[in-house]
C-alpha cells in the first residue's frame, strides 16, 4: 500500500506527518518526493547509503547534417532552441524532454545524449528504508527525479510494506506525479483561512486523479478552525487533529522523531496510521505489534 501525504504550501507539518508514519509502521519505505527542498532524511539518518544518478534525455545537433530548416526551432514550445546565425541553438536549462526535435527532423541532425538532472539516494534506518530524491540545482523540471523515486519505491513495495509518499507541497505537475501511483492521500492543513485555501487546492487535485483521501489538521488551538468546519461541510474525513504544540515544534527543530520520543506521540500517530488503513481497506501491522 502506497499512502501519499501532500499539502497545498509548505511549512503545515506534511513531513512532520510522514515520517512518524512510516517510523510506526513496523515495516515501510519513506521515498521523500520533495525533490527541491528534501528534508526527512535528517529525520531518519540512514546507513547503508546507495546512490543512483538520474538523467534524461537531450538533444545533440550534428552540424554537418543541419540544413537550417527551422523546423525543430518552431516545434519547441519551451524555447530550448533558437535560430541563431542561420542554425539551431541549443539551451539545455530550458529543455524538457519531450524528444520531439528528434522525431520531427527530416536530415536525422540531432540525436540525443543523456544529462544528470539529479540523484537518487537509499539507505535504512531501523525498520524504515528511505528513498530520497535530489533534484540538481537550476534544473527546470523534478519529475525526472520523482518517477525515478517512484519507481524504487516500487521495487521495495512488497507485500506488509507500506509504504510512505512525502509528496512536494502546492498542486503543480510534480504533486501530480508523486500521488499518481498513490492508494490512499492524506492532506495536511493548518487551522487558518490561508490553510483552509491551500486545503482547497490539494482537495481539487486528489479529486481530478480520483484519489480516496482524508485530512490531517495540525496545529489546533482552541481558536476557530476554518479547515476543520469546511470538512465537516462537506463530510470529509478527519483523520487526526495534531494540537499545537511547542515541545513537538522542538523536536522536529532537533530533527527528532516524535514518536520515538514520547508515548503520546506515539499513540496518536498509531492511532491515524490505524485509521488511514482502515479507510484504504488494508489492514497492517504497527511498530507498536512488533
Amino acid at each position: 500500500m502506497k499512502i501519499a501525504v501532500l499539502s497545498g504550501k509548505g511549512g503545515t507539518g506534511k513531513t512532520l506527518v510522514a515520517v512518524n508514519l512510516a517510523a510506526v509502521a513496523k515495516n515501510s519505505v519513506y521515498a521523500d518526493c520533495d525533490v527541491e527542498e528534501p528534508n526527512g532524511y535528517l529525520f531518519f539518518q540512514p546507513t547503508e547509503v546507495t546512490t543512483q544518478q538520474v538523467t534524461v534525455s537531450i538533444p545533440s545537433i550534428d552540424y554537418n547534417l543541419c540544413s537550417g530548416c527551422r523546423k525543430c526551432v518552431d516545434f519547441c514550445r519551451f524555447n530550448a532552441l533558437a535560430y541563431i546565425a542561420q542554425k539551431p541553438a541549443f539551451f539545455a536549462d530550458l529543455c524538457h524532454s519531450c524528444g520531439g526535435c528528434t522525431l520531427l527532423c527530416p536530415n536525422h541532425a540531432i540525436s540525443e545524449k543523456q544529462n544528470a538532472v539529479g540523484k537518487v539516494i537509499i539507505g535504512n534506518s531501523q525498520n524504515v528504508t528511505t528513498i530520497t530524491g535530489i533534484m540538481d540545482t537550476g534544473r527546470a523540471s523534478g519529475v525526472s527525479v520523482i518517477r525515478q523515486v517512484l519507481r524504487c519505491l516500487n521495487q521495495k513495495n512488497k507485500p506488509g510494506i507500506i509504504g510512505i509518499i512525502d509528496c512536494p507541497p502546492g498542486s503543480a505537475c510534480i504533486v501530480m506525479e508523486s500521488i499518481r501511483e498513490a492508494d490512499y492521500c492524506v492532506l495536511v492543513a493548518e487551522p487558518t483561512i490561508f490553510g483552509l485555501h491551500n486545503l482547497q487546492m490539494v482537495i481539487e487535485l486528489v479529486q481530478l486523479f480520483n484519489k480516496p483521501f482524508g485530512v490531517v489538521l495540525n496545529k489546533c488551538t482552541a481558536d476557530a478552525n476554518p479547515s476543520a468546519e469546511y470538512c465537516h461541510e462537506k463530510n470529509m474525513t478527519i483523520l487526526a487533529s495534531i494540537p499545537f504544540d511547542k515541545k513537538l515544534g522542538q523536536l522536529v527543530s532537533d530533527g527528532q522523531i516524535a514518536v520515538h520520543c514520547d508515548p503520546l506521540w506515539q499513540k496518536l500517530f498509531i492511532s491515524l496510521l490505524d485509521k488511514i488503513n482502515k479507510e484504504a481497506g488494508y489492514e497492517a501491522a504497527t511498530d507498536n505489534q512488533r
